[in-house]
Order: C-alpha cells, then structure tokens, then sequence
C-alpha cells in the first residue's frame, strides 16, 4: 500500500493528471457516449471517479468513528449502477463539482485520522490514485478519438 504520505502523494499527482484530461474535453465530447461499449460517456467515468470518491470520505470518517461495515462484493455493482443513474443527467461542470467536493471530503477524513488503519489505507488508495489510474488511459484515449472525428 506504501505510506500515508506516498499514497497522499500518488492521489495528488494522479487526481491532477485526472483532472487535466477530464478538462480538456467540452461539454459535448464529454457527453459522448464511447467511452465504455456499455455507453459511458467521459462525463460518466469522471462521475462515477466522483461518487466514489464520496464513499470513500463516507467509509473513513466511519471508520475514525468505528462504525464501519464492510460493502460485499455484490453490492459494488449495484452501486455502481446506482450512481451511474443518478449523476446521467448531471451537467459536466456539475460533475467536476461534485467530483472535487468528493475528493476534498475524503481528503480531510483521511487527515483526521490519528493513524490510518489497512482498511483506511485501502480505501484512500482504490478510491482515488488506483482508481484514477484504472481510467486515466481509457480516458486519454477517448479524448483523442472524440477530437478526431
């Protein structure tokens, strides 16, 4: 997993490069779908980066709080699909928004941490700089195909 502050590190530069690419695209190209065959749009992977980001800052401040219950394996694909219809019909600014409240929760949970457990750790990496990297080249990729046709 690496050290509280190489994961802080690794989100940071990842989030930026994120960032960068997502903004790169306008509005329209952003809606496209094609990002996925399952008719993602751009929009849409960044929207589901956001959400989760937001789970994330939810599972660290209940684990500060020792509240915390594990998600089963079956409910992520629910919630994946959840999301993915809730934030649809989000405009793309909006998305960005939310993405980066998300990321700035999870963020200060993180921070409030005394000394962040395996479980926190875990969820700091895969929900921000590992999951950033699972779509980072997707993404980069579909912006040239949408800025070429």
């Amino acid at each position: 997993m690496g050290s509280n502050a190489s994961i802080l590190l690794d989100e940071d530069r990842m989030w930026s490069d994120l960032r960068a690419t997502i903004d790169m695209f306008d509005d329209e190209q952003a809606s496209r779908p094609g990002y996925f065959a399952e008719g993602w749009s751009a929009k849409d992977a960044f929207a589901h980066v956001g959400t989760w980001l937001a789970e994330a800052g939810a599972a660290l401040e209940q684990i500060r709080a020792g509240t915390y219950v594990e998600l089963r394996s079956d409910e992520l694909d629910a919630l994946n699909a959840r999301f993915l219809e809730a934030m649809r019909d989000v405009s793309l600014a909006d998305v960005k928004t939310q993405a980066t409240a998300a990321r700035a929760r999870m963020l200060h949970a993180w921070s409030e941490m005394a000394e962040p457990n395996e479980i926190a750790a875990r969820w700091m990496a895969k929900s921000g700089p590992e999951h950033y990297r699972e779509h980072l080249p997707r993404l980069q990729a579909w912006l040239g195909e949408v800025r070429s046709s």
